[in-house]
């Protein structure tokens, strides 16, 4: 009896002994009409991936490991009030997108006062003075041109997206943790609890102290945030980053002068 759809096998192995046509025609017909199409193999779900990385400073504790940085000195030592601001924006493995050979020559000889002038609206650049003293250095129009090219068209975009993110955490209980143990030594599972509570259970996870040493001691200079994309809720980039492995288990968090 042939069975129905397989009529061409009879011309096209003419050359089989009739066991090997039998056996290898049987074959097909289990593939095609068992369990194997009515039941697809479970495919497993990809693993989360980090695309881009947000970097925020706790800038008393920056100005205690660079106490002689212009933006230090302009606020007698002490730099921002003890909260988090915004350092930059990065898109892993990306950088530079579409700046010519001289420009990029000119940014990392770190005389960023030097590099063009960013187009901001003076709402964006009140916000972005009040959260980057870095600004004082040039720090913004580097982070521009090394990464913020990589991601949007203008410095009001890149800078608006990135504040906007500065903003959500200072107001959840990561912001809260920051400031209410300045001067004292946190670790990381502390703060990676803090993420859980505003972001969701293994927020913690991807999230990574920044920490300097300074004469023996581990300071923390900020924290960086792993993130699978850059538009959308917080919460949900955050956690569809990939966990991160850490480099500084605990540190101090400095109070607004180095204390």
């Amino acid at each position: 009896m042939m069975i129905p759809g397989f009529a061409w096998l009879g011309t096209a192995v003419c050359g089989f002994s009739g066991r090997v046509l039998a056996s290898f025609v049987f074959s097909l017909a289990i593939t095609a009409s068992g369990p194997a199409l009515s039941a697809p193999l479970p495919v497993e779900a990809p693993e989360g991936a980090t695309r881009h990385v947000l970097a925020l400073s706790w800038q008393p504790g920056y100005c205690m490991v660079r106490p002689n940085a212009a933006e230090c000195e302009k606020a007698g030592g002490q730099g921002l009030a003890p909260r988090l601001g915004l350092h930059g924006l990065w898109q892993v493995k990306k950088s530079y997108c579409g700046i010519d050979a001289e420009l990029k020559k000119r940014d990392r000889s770190r005389n960023w006062d030097d590099l063009p002038k960013l187009a901001l609206s003076d709402g964006t650049q009140a916000r972005l003075a009040a959260a980057m003293p870095g600004v004082a250095t040039g720090l913004d129009r580097h982070q521009w041109l090394m990464h913020g090219t990589c991601h949007a068209a203008t410095a009001e975009d890149y800078f608006s997206r990135a504040l906007d993110m500065l903003e959500v955490v200072n107001r959840s209980a990561v912001g809260a943790f920051f400031t209410s143990r300045s001067g004292k030594i946190v670790t990381i599972s502390e703060v990676g609890e803090a993420f859980n509570g505003a972001f969701g259970a293994g927020a913690g996870d991807r999230v990574r102290l920044r920490c300097r040493s300074v004469d023996g001691k581990e300071i923390v200079t900020g924290v960086t945030i792993g993130l699978a994309a850059v538009e959308g809720e917080l919460s949900g980039l955050v956690l569809k980053a990939a966990p991160t492995k850490q480099d500084c288990k605990a540190g101090l968090l400095a109070a607004a002068g180095g204390q």
